[in-house]
């Protein structure tokens, strides 16, 4: 994978490989990970994900390995819930009422 950075980010990454006696790589995929396991832990990026998943941008097998089986599980069945007729009519006239 290739990627454009700041430059001032690659010098701080490559002088942090140098003291940790690391490549850059192996720095930027540790960033990478941490980043990935706090963002999906938040209530925002949770709710991001559960929207493009519910609009067809994502996968459920791309939401799983973000979020984790548990999360991804609730997501699909709010998925099949939101596009159940029968479910989406008995809301609707529950409203209505």
């Amino acid at each position: 994978m290739h990627f454009r950075a700041p430059e001032r980010l690659i010098e701080q990454a490559d002088a942090l490989a140098v003291a940790e006696g690391k490549n850059r790589t192996d720095v930027l995929v540790e960033a990478l990970r941490e980043y990935l396991a706090t963002a999906s832990d938040e209530e925002r990026v949770q709710q991001a994900i559960a929207n493009a998943y519910y609009e067809g941008q994502l996968e459920f097998d791309q939401v799983k390995a973000i979020v984790g089986v548990e999360a991804a599980q609730n997501f699909r069945v709010l998925k099949r819930q939101l596009t159940d007729d029968s479910i989406s009519n008995d809301l609707a006239a529950a409203r209505d009422e």
